[in-house]
């Protein structure tokens, strides 16, 4: 008996909405990253890009547990001297709440370049007002 291995052309990728209002950043991204890495599906093949295409909702009304608003940190280096910025959550949760989504769906992909071409396929939009019955999108709950 012969082990199955996907095809990056075989692979048919559906679209797949999250809505992040009242739940933890945390758990939105972990169910993000599972079905953008393909984990849910049974033909998943770990050196192969299946996963699937993910749009996350709401952003701006994600909770982050504990502290993390004053004790958390989005740092980030320009390479020179003296370079480094930071900004605490609650200031970027107030400005730009996609990114902080984004960087945690981010962490949690691999690090190279099924990671990289995963990351492209996640929308993320502060508000609810988004078109997408065109790509006709499975709900998902977070839990």
């Amino acid at each position: 008996m012969s082990t199955y291995m996907a095809k990056k052309e075989t692979i048919e990728r559906k679209w797949y909405i999250i809505d992040a209002a009242g739940k933890p950043l945390g758990k939105t991204a972990v169910c993000a990253a599972t079905i953008l890495r393909g984990k849910h599906r049974p033909e998943f093949t770990p050196h192969v890009d299946c996963g699937e295409c993910v749009i996350i909702i709401n952003a701006k009304d994600a909770v982050l547990t504990g502290n993390k608003l004053t004790q958390k940190f989005y740092r980030r280096h320009s390479g020179y001297i003296g370079g480094l910025k930071e900004t605490n959550y609650k200031t970027l949760m107030a400005t730009k709440p996609e990114l902080a989504v984004q960087l945690a769906v981010k962490g949690m992909l691999p690090h190279n370049t099924i990671g990289d071409k995963s990351i492209t396929r996640l929308k993320v939009f502060a508000a609810e007002a988004v078109n997408c019955e065109s790509l006709k999108p499975i709900e998902v709950t977070v839990d």
